[in-house]
C-alpha cells in the first residue's frame, strides 16, 4: 500500500510538473502581456528552485523525490524570457543567467554553505510567493496569471510531503513543503478573486 501511494505520488508530480508552467506561458502569450506576473517572483522562485535542486543532489536524495526540479528550472527559463521580452528588455537577462549558473557551482563548495542556502532558499520561496501576491493587490489584475498552474503548484508540495514523509523524512525539506503549499493555495485565490470576466463581442 505504501509503495503503491509512493509511486502514484512521485510519478503524478513529475507528469504535473511535466506541465506545470505551459498553462502560464500560454496565458501569458494569448494576452500579449506580462502584466500580473511579477519579475522578482519569478526571480525568486527560479533561485529556490536551484538552490532546492542542488540540495538534493549534493546529499544524494533519491532522484524520483526531485525530478521534477530541472523540469521546472527550464520552464521558469522559458517564463522569464517572455516577461523579459514582453517588457522590452531581453537584455537585462544575461546578468542574471551568469549568476545562476556560477551559484550552481559555489553552492556545493562547502557544506556549510549549502546548508546555509536550503535553509535561505525556503525563506526565498516564501518572499517569491509574497511579491507574487503584492502584485496582484498592487495591479488588482490577473489577465496574464493562470490560475491552474498554481493550483497545480499546490498539489506537488501536497504530494512531496508525503513523499518526504515516506522516505528521507528531512525536516527542511518538509516545512518548505508545508509552507509552499499554504501559499500557493492563497496565491490560487487571489488570481482567482482579481480574474475579470470574459466580455462576449456580439
Amino acid at each position: 500500500m505504501e509503495a503503491g501511494l509512493l509511486w502514484f505520488c512521485n510519478w503524478s508530480t513529475l507528469g504535473v510538473c511535466a506541465a506545470l508552467k505551459l498553462p502560464q506561458i500560454y496565458a501569458q502569450l494569448a494576452a500579449r502581456s506580462a502584466r500580473g506576473i511579477s519579475l522578482p517572483s519569478l526571480l525568486l522562485e527560479l533561485a529556490g528552485f536551484l538552490v532546492f535542486f542542488r540540495y538534493q543532489c549534493y546529499y544524494g536524495n533519491p532522484l524520483l523525490t526531485y525530478l521534477e526540479y530541472p523540469i521546472l528550472i527550464a520552464q521558469d527559463v522559458i517564463l522569464l524570457l517572455f516577461v523579459f521580452h514582453f517588457n522590452g528588455n531581453v537584455r537585462q537577462a544575461l546578468p542574471y543567467a551568469a549568476v545562476f549558473v556560477s551559484s550552481w557551482f559555489v553552492l556545493s563548495l562547502q557544506k556549510w554553505i549549502i546548508d546555509l542556502a536550503m535553509n535561505l532558499s525556503t525563506v526565498i520561496s516564501v518572499a517569491s510567493k509574497f511579491a507574487q501576491l503584492q502584485y496582484l493587490w498592487k495591479v488588482q489584475d490577473s489577465e496574464a496569471v493562470s490560475a491552474l498552474t498554481w493550483g497545480l503548484s499546490a498539489y506537488t508540495c501536497a504530494t512531496r510531503i508525503i513523499t518526504t514523509l515516506m522516505t528521507t523524512n528531512d525536516l527542511t525539506i518538509l516545512a518548505r513543503f508545508v509552507i509552499m503549499l499554504a501559499l500557493n493555495i492563497w496565491v490560487t485565490a487571489t488570481v482567482l478573486r482579481y480574474r475579470k470576466p470574459v466580455t462576449k463581442v456580439e
